[in-house]
């Protein structure tokens, strides 16, 4: 069916206006108790105030005639006024304040109680003239009627009498104290004197203590009505306290045990929390033969008679079992564990022997106390832990911790999720069996559980990846892969939500995933997700958090593809972005990059990126710029980043002579003074700027490190895919020596383990390297690795260093001749090779010296001889070429080549260090270096 459309014109007909001024009318009357609600000229002359008073006599002014709201002002003025003046104020203002409160309202009474405290809390004066002056307003308002403004009174006069002196207090508390507790006074003050009681006990020694409190502590412990006998009840812990172990045995504990069996079921529940209180001062008998009697009736009669002491008896359950856990039998040990199991599940299905109308009868407070009795089991989980031992958790617990971890009611799960972190150091090595209730947390549907679960998140997620020493790796494994959804889940969860807060936690506390999950893992799941919500996101915070974190991810990612990938993205997106917002952004990445990396990966990445920013077209960008200009400076370091330094101060030039905004022309002004008094450090190290020298240094150390494990890593990968090959060659390599051994067994070889140890010792660096890697996303900033050297690569500019590293790989020298067999029994038939490091500089030092005698020259002839003489052998018709490469022969050109061109420089050498000097040292270290020891001259 198609709507019926009514088509019709406006009325102005006298009817319809009538109509109309009607409803005017009635707007008309709505506004009416606004105009009344105005102060008529009247009120306002009475409320004015000449403005040539000081403050002192507007204060007595307003106290004398003023209006109850005026001289309430006065007295919430007064700390300010005693700050001021004290003696004034102390001499006409307080007698005033005295004189109104007598008649004062409810609002008057309540702030006079909270400025005579912060008088006190400010010293404004000292204890004696406070004493002297405000502690006599205090007791004479302690009895009013107004039980709020009593209570109020109250709690000013117990933190008076912390600051007070003892005989202050004996003469001007403590005796009246007597007449003001007794049963002919009111509830009120008896009330009163219960509280003053409990704070005296600990201003007292214990003799004062025995014969003038306790008298009227007894007495009112028998008081006729209940709520003096539970206030008075409730002070008893502070009282046993002061009086010390025997008394409190004496006289305490048997007051407590018949207040414990009291009619009224508020007195039972003060006497059962004040025995949990005071467990610590009892001794094993009095807890086996006293306490524990008693708490097991508050338990049995819980269920059955008296509900009331449910929840109190849940919320102290854990610290009770613990406090008798000496005295318990086995059996009793069960009894109160099968008690702390019925309450975590109490509510959830049917107990006591109620059947299924009377659950549906149950009323909203039953509900509610039954939730409050499941959130006090939560809450003392990890005690129960302790009362039954880590070690059988799985078998005593794990049913109840999944019960309370999918408690239906979100308090029960809120308290699991904050104490969720305890119960983790508690299990220590069997922490993986809670994983999954782990991954339930984080899924939960409520934020609030998410965000206490959020607090203590990277510990947990340590302890779950590495806790305890018996924790197998199997379980470690295990728990990676439905974690990662967890975590996504929840992040996702709390950006779709309102609560940005909790967002920004969860965002700041991802920052430790690196240490837990895996680099490839970060980057596909949470690094390009942190972008995006720079990106998207509208809440500053949020998008500062999510900058950090990214940054962080950033830092200990393992390969350079991903991170120039991400580099770039950071600048085309956020510093090249259209909108001023992604370039503010961009500002802040920067600054969190210059926080975590060294000073030279910001420079070489996002220096010039960050000076771009002095064109943008938006005033609040480079209002941004000049802010951060000052630590753009400080990562630069002289003479290195000598063009960087030039290309800022070009900017800064522009920015003076072109910046049209004047609030930007102002910071810029500001900017360039600060860069004028900044120094700048060089490359060495520097004594105002060690620590932070010290700091850049370990962070470009850890750099290094990242790409040398990303080198090895990739050998690693390739040395894998030829493994195959090099068995294949080895195999074939066999067939073909198995056929020459009847040749080979007759000659005597020298082996030469120059190459073999060099690249062995290579395989042990690269393992020691794969080692670091494997543990360094985990630990990238542990003290550890402070120590940890760099490997420079450094080239020889020369031509022959590297053809003596090219000799260095060689396989094995032959020799037959028995002279030289003789000579070479010393080292056991092997030359050592120096590392390709130790000839790279030997061959460097000949190069810079160049000089020698003629002695030399004669022994760079022996020795190319017997080179000659051990590269080609014939025995029995066979020659042996062993040294057959190009590289050889350039550095056997090298040496004949060597001449003299510094006679003078060599006869002056030659009389100052004789045949020791600088050219003979290098040319025996040749020697030595293809010779053995013997043949050293």
């Amino acid at each position: 069916m198609h709507p019926i459309i009514f088509f019709s014109k406006m009325d102005f007909s006298q009817s319809n206006l009538f109509g109309y001024i009607e409803d005017l009318q009635e707007l008309t009357i709505i506004e009416r108790p606004v105009r009344r609600s105005l102060k008529t000229p009247e009120e306002i002359e009475r409320l004015t105030v000449d403005e040539e008073l000081s403050d002192i006599e507007r204060a007595v002014y307003l106290l004398s005639s003023g209006q109850d709201i005026q001289g309430t002002s006065v007295v919430a003025n007064l700390p300010a006024l005693m700050r001021q003046n004290p003696a004034e104020t102390l001499r006409r203002v307080l007698p005033k304040i005295r004189e109104v409160l007598h008649v004062a309202g409810v609002e008057m009474q309540l702030t006079a109680a909270v400025s005579f405290l912060t008088v006190l809390q400010e010293e404004s004066v000292s204890i004696h003239t406070y004493s002297h002056s405000f502690l006599h307003i205090i007791l004479q308002n302690l009895e009013h009627r107004d039980a709020g403004v009593s209570n109020a009174w109250l709690e000013t006069l117990l933190a008076v009498i912390e600051a007070l002196p003892k005989e202050t207090i004996r003469h001007e508390i403590l005796n009246p104290l007597v007449s003001k507790a007794q049963l002919s006074q009111t509830l009120q003050s008896r009330l009163v004197s219960c509280k003053i009681m409990g704070k005296l006990a600990n201003k007292f020694e214990a003799h004062i203590i025995k014969r003038e409190i306790l008298p009227l502590v007894k007495s009112l412990c028998q008081d006729v009505e209940y709520e003096v006998r539970t206030c008075m009840c409730r002070q008893l812990e502070h009282i046993a306290k002061g009086v010390g172990t025997e008394l409190t045995k004496t006289v305490v504990l048997p007051e407590l045990v018949e207040l414990a069996r009291d009619e009224g079921s508020s007195v039972r529940l003060a006497a059962f929390e004040t025995l949990v209180n005071l467990l610590d001062m009892f001794d094993a008998d009095d807890r086996s033969q006293t306490v524990l009697p008693l708490v097991k009736s508050f338990c049995e009669k819980s269920f059955k008679a008296d509900e009331s002491i449910l929840v109190s008896l849940s919320f102290h359950l854990g610290k009770l079992c613990n406090g008798l856990y000496g005295i318990f039998t086995p059996e009793q040990h069960l009894r109160f564990l099968d008690f702390y199991k019925k309450l975590s599940t109490l509510g959830l299905q049917q107990e006591n022997g109620h059947n299924d109308n009377q659950l549906q009868l149950q009323t909203l407070e039953q509900e509610k106390k039954y939730i409050s009795v499941r959130k006090n089991c939560a809450y003392n989980f990890p005690a129960m832990i302790v009362f039954v031992d880590p070690k059988n958790f799985h078998l005593e617990l794990y049913s109840i911790f999944f019960c309370l971890c999918h408690d239906p009611e979100v308090p029960v799960r809120y308290t699991m999720a904050i104490s969720f972190y305890e119960v983790a150091k508690l299990l220590n090595s069997g922490v993986y069996t809670i994983h999954k209730e782990l991954v339930t947390l984080l899924q939960d549907e409520s934020l609030e559980v998410l965000d206490a679960l959020v607090g203590h998140l990277p510990e947990i997620l340590e302890l779950m990846t590495n806790g305890g020493e018996n924790s197998g790796s199997e379980s470690k494994l295990l728990s990676i892969p439905d974690l990662i959804p967890a975590l996504t889940t929840a992040e996702q969860r709390a950006a779709t939500s309102l609560k940005w807060r909790t967002h920004e936690k969860l965002l700041q506390k991802y920052a430790c995933l690196p240490h837990i999950i895996p680099s490839d893992q970060i980057y596909y799941r949470f690094l390009h997700r942190m972008l995006t919500i720079i990106l998207t996101n509208n809440v500053l915070p949020v998008q500062k958090a999510a900058a950090r974190t990214l940054c962080v991810y950033l830092r200990y990612n393992r390969k350079q593809e991903q991170r120039h990938e991400v580099i770039q993205k950071l600048i085309e997106q956020l510093g090249q972005g259209k909108s001023y917002w992604n370039r503010l952004r961009f500002l802040d990445t920067c600054e969190f990059i210059m926080e975590l990396f060294s000073k030279s990966f910001f420079c070489k990445y996002f220096f010039l990126p960050v000076l771009e920013l002095t064109h943008d077209p938006v005033a609040n960008v480079r209002m941004k710029l000049c802010y951060l200009l000052p630590k753009v400076k400080s990562t630069l370091k002289i003479p290195t980043d000598k063009h960087l330094l030039q290309q800022l101060e070009l900017c800064i030039r522009k920015l003076l002579c072109q910046e049209k905004d004047k609030d930007v022309l102002t910071i810029v002004k500001r900017t360039v003074l600060e860069l004028d008094r900044m120094e700048i450090s060089v490359d060495a190290f520097q004594k105002r700027f060690y620590e932070n020298d010290l700091l850049d240094q370990e962070k470009e150390r850890q750099e290094h490190l990242l790409l040398e494990m990303e080198q090895l890593e990739k050998e690693k990968q390739q040395n894998e895919g030829r493994s195959t090959n090099i068995n294949d060659k080895m195999f074939e390599k066999k067939r073909r020596d198995s056929k020459t051994s009847s040749v080979l067994a007759k000659s005597i070889t020298l082996s030469v383990p120059g190459s073999s140890s060099s690249t062995s010792a290579g395989k042990e660096d690269k393992k020691s390297k794969l080692v670091r890697s494997q543990s360094f996303s985990t630990q990238a900033l542990h003290p550890k690795y402070s120590n940890i050297d760099k490997c420079p690569n450094k080239s020889s500019a020369t031509g022959y260093t590297s053809s003596v590293s090219g000799m260095g790989k060689s396989c094995m020298l032959s020799f037959s001749d028995d002279s030289f067999r003789a000579h070479s029994t010393g080292n056991s038939g092997n030359v050592a090779f120096p590392s390709s490091c130790s000839s790279r500089n030997l061959f460097n030092s000949a190069d810079q010296k160049n000089n020698g005698n003629k002695e030399s020259q004669s022994r760079k002839m022996s020795m190319c001889l017997w080179l000659l003489y051990g590269c080609f052998r014939v025995k029995g018709g066979l020659w042996l070429p062993v040294i057959a490469r190009t590289s050889f022969w350039s550095h056997f050109i090298y040496l004949l080549s060597q001449r003299s061109e510094r006679p003078q420089q060599q006869e002056k050498e030659h009389k100052m260090f004789g045949n020791r000097g600088p050219l003979h040292r290098t040319v025996s270290a040749h020697h030595s270096y293809f010779f053995p020891s013997p043949y050293k001259v």
